[in-house]
């Protein structure tokens, strides 16, 4: 993997909230899994040493409004989690960022209301461009859909993206494995957070 220009290089992590992967999730298989695979305290490390690296952490967050207004209801999945029991409310603890992930003061969170990506009809890609951003770093869940968006559309903005394999998740475990060989290896490069954290490391 080439060297990341922290300067130019942003931390994102999707969706790492309690209400999909905290203790409280409406998907408990998933954050099971993510607990499970050791991808929380992944994510939590790589945060970590991004900041002390100088790479801009970036947090994205999906919510609802309690009345709906706004949100998707063009699919399946829209549908089912509008009926979940643990429901992502916009200022409810299910849209806080999960332990042992931290959020600092210099991070930024961007939270959408609608769709599969977090790039999609929100502020990240100006946000990005404002601070200068070239290459994104990947992380989170759920390797089922919102990651697979998420590096398509930084793609298609013309992005420089990587995914550590082992800072993403999804349900079952073989699926984000073979995400990753049949799709996101073809258009991210793939890396490893050992390997993300040796290079930060480095760079202080």
């Amino acid at each position: 993997m080439q060297e990341l220009d922290p300067a130019t290089t942003a931390l994102l992590t999707v969706e790492c909230q309690n209400g999909v992967v905290g203790e409280e999730s409406a998907l408990p298989a998933l954050a099971e899994e993510a607990r499970r695979s050791g991808m929380l305290g992944r994510v939590a490390e790589l945060v970590d040493a991004a900041r002390t690296a100088g790479v801009q952490v970036v947090h994205a967050v999906a919510e609802r409004r309690p009345d709906g207004r706004g949100a998707n209801a063009n699919a399946r999945l829209f549908r089912a989690a509008g009926r979940l029991p643990v429901r992502q409310l916009s200022g409810s603890r299910a849209v806080r960022v999960a332990a042992p992930i931290t959020v600092a003061d210099e991070d930024l969170v961007v939270r959408r209301l609608h769709g599969l990506s977090p790039m999609a009809g929100t502020d990240l890609d100006a946000l990005l461009r404002n601070l200068g951003v070239r290459a994104l770093v990947v992380t989170g869940v759920s390797s089922n859909i919102a990651i697979p968006n998420t590096v398509f559309d930084a793609v298609n903005l013309g992005y420089d993206v990587v995914v550590p394999a082992d800072a993403i998740a999804g349900v079952p475990a073989s699926c984000t494995a073979e995400v990753i060989r049949n799709s996101l290896a073809l258009v991210a490069t793939i890396t490893t957070a050992g390997a993300l954290l040796d290079q930060w490391d480095s760079a202080r």
